[in-house]
């Protein structure tokens, strides 16, 4: 059996650790979020699901969430607690959403936030104005079975350009809400406050262990 099929083979059947970015936002969310959808595939006894504030925490993880928040705040806590290199040189998936979206990127507009560097798009980090211009809507997500996926934006980012490697899922007048690239996932938008659990699963689905 190639190295390829027993990847795809584990994936579907061994547990998976993933680690939640618990520095500042919406922590317990994406947890809940991801206990669920390890739960609706049949993988909850095998898995865990833990708040990662340092960098030995983070070793030995499958995957990485990186939540909505304060894209600044969550930018310079990253600093502060060691965690910038590690980050970027995570072998496993992040699944980012948001503030986490900003900080995946290789250009943002803000000086005050240092990007990771890991999804090759440019990012306008507050596409919507203030908090009151938060808004909802249904989006086509490219290849997500089931029908359209209702987004909730929340001081939401939208990404200018993609470079090649780049799967882009979602898209408004605005922008990019929604890419791939390798077994990252970057949204503009919460999935986790809405209780669809496609994208957590389609996520999971593609991490190569």
């Amino acid at each position: 059996m190639s190295t390829h099929s027993k990847k795809i083979r584990c994936c579907n059947t061994v547990g998976v650790k993933i680690g939640v970015l618990a520095l500042q936002g919406n922590v317990s969310e994406h947890i809940g979020a991801f206990e669920r959808a390890l739960k609706c595939m049949g993988r909850e006894d095998q898995s865990s699901v833990s708040p990662i504030k340092r960098p030995a925490e983070l070793e030995g993880c499958d995957a990485l969430a990186i939540p909505g928040g304060e894209s600044t705040t969550i930018s310079r806590l990253i600093e502060k607690n060691h965690l910038h290199e590690h980050i970027c040189t995570f072998s496993g998936g992040i699944f980012a959403t948001c503030a986490g979206m900003i900080l995946m990127a290789t250009n943002v507009d803000d000086p005050r936030v240092r990007p990771l560097g890991l999804i090759d798009m440019t990012v306008d980090r507050n596409a919507f104005g203030r908090q009151k211009e938060s808004f909802e809507a249904d989006l086509p997500i490219h290849g997500l079975d089931g029908g359209p996926f209702h987004a909730i934006f929340i001081r939401a980012p939208v990404a200018t350009h993609a470079g090649n490697g780049v799967t882009v899922l979602s898209r408004i007048p605005q922008g990019i809400v929604a890419v791939e690239q390798g077994m990252h996932m970057a949204l503009a938008f919460h999935p986790e406050l809405c209780g669809d659990l496609r994208l957590h699963e389609r996520f999971l689905k593609n991490l190569a262990i």
